[in-house]
């Protein structure tokens, strides 16, 4: 934090970012590693396909198991993919950009609603499945590809004391315009993570 008061006010915000980037930034720096994060997501959209398989119309007596399956295959994915974008960061140097939160933040709410219409048998959607599954697996891993991963880079810069900012002239340029508006999505994802987090505690 001490370097942190060191920097201008926009290298501060480019480091901290929006409302989601900020709640993560809290959060001891191996803790808050791209993986990490990625495998959170997995985690969060794992938890809400608990209903949709509990209460499927047809084959459901071994939902618990693929449900298991399913949701091991959710977390392992998403951190594989945070690895990699943590890999891809560290040799591009590229600074954290926006992500399309208007596109991003509903995808998993509609990849939910087309999955649970699938599971309780109101229209088969199993031609679609592989669709589906990209619905609910894309948005955590991008956000963290574009946003995160670069942050956590120069955060970690940071910590080791050294100014990431060095011989930049305009770091609006690198990264766009951030917007601290929240979206009502982007709202209850942090009361959820919040949630989850002082329940860790």
């Amino acid at each position: 934090m001490n370097n942190l008061q060191k920097l201008e006010d926009k290298q501060r915000q480019v480091l901290l970012g929006t409302s989601l980037s900020q709640l993560f930034t809290k959060w001891p720096l191996w803790l808050n590693h791209p993986a990490n994060i990625s495998a959170l997501y997995g985690v969060l959209v794992s938890l809400s396909l608990i209903l949709p398989y509990a209460f499927g119309a047809t084959d459901n007596e071994a939902w618990l198991e693929k449900w298991v399956v399913h949701s091991a295959f959710l977390v392992v994915a998403c951190s594989i993919s945070g690895f990699a974008s943590t890999l891809i960061v560290f040799f591009s140097k590229r600074f954290p950009v926006q992500p399309p939160r208007a596109i991003l933040y509903p995808m998993p709410f509609v990849g939910l609603a087309l999955i649970s219409i699938d599971r309780t048998g109101l229209i088969s959607l199993s031609s679609f499945l592989t669709f589906i599954w990209m619905f609910l697996l894309f948005p955590g891993p991008l956000y963290v590809h574009l946003s995160w991963a670069p942050r956590h880079r120069l955060l970690c810069m940071i910590e080791d004391g050294k100014n990431p900012f060095t011989g930049l002239e305009a770091v609006e340029d690198l990264t766009g315009e951030l917007s601290d508006e929240m979206t009502e999505q982007e709202t209850e994802l942090i009361e959820v993570i919040e949630a989850f987090d002082s329940e860790e505690e």
